[in-house]
């Protein structure tokens, strides 16, 4: 007998990494939450930083040591400006990488921008149960990841398979 899996509502965090925005201007970090919040999940933290690699990992790594944050959301500094380190600072604490992620993410940015896509170092990983993903600063980007892969990946019931069993367990 088949039986349908509940919705299992998560405890996501929205990191937004800027040297230009603020928490009135910061609207990819807003999207974020807005999305997360409609689909059924819950805010846990929201924090905006400027690119610095050192900020980046010092807010992430209290995340990941969290046991009731279950997924992170970051925002900006994946291109290639001289100051974007979001990569930098996120993947050396990666357990295990989510590859595909960013090969889909790019692949169905592909329709949207073409070949600008390939300026996009969007990733995601797995760092002591705590799934992040690390998306463009723009607000597009940030609706393209959402909409297209990361809402379905959070979704309990979502088949043939999501990431929700892979995450810490314990919530607020």
């Amino acid at each position: 007998m088949t039986t349908q899996k509940e919705f299992e509502p998560l405890n996501i965090c929205v990191l937004t990494v800027s040297d230009t925005r603020n928490p009135d201007t910061d609207t990819s970090g807003q999207k974020l939450q807005e999305s997360l919040i409609a689909a059924g999940h819950q805010l846990y933290d929201r924090k905006l930083v400027i690119d610095d690699i050192y900020q980046i990992r010092a807010v992430l790594s209290n995340w990941i040591v969290d046991t009731h944050a279950q997924v992170v959301l970051i925002t900006g500094g994946t291109g290639f400006a001289g100051r974007d380190s979001t990569v930098e600072a996120v993947t050396p604490l990666f357990d295990k990488t989510v590859t595909g992620f960013g090969e889909l993410f790019r692949q169905i940015s592909y329709e949207e921008i073409g070949t600008s896509t390939i300026q996009s170092r969007a990733t995601a990983g797995f760092s002591n149960r705590t799934l992040i993903f690390c998306l463009p600063g723009s607000t597009g980007a940030c609706v393209t990841a959402w909409e297209k892969i990361i809402k379905e990946q959070l979704d309990s019931r979502h088949r043939p398979c999501n990431f929700v069993g892979q995450l810490s367990i314990k919530k607020t």
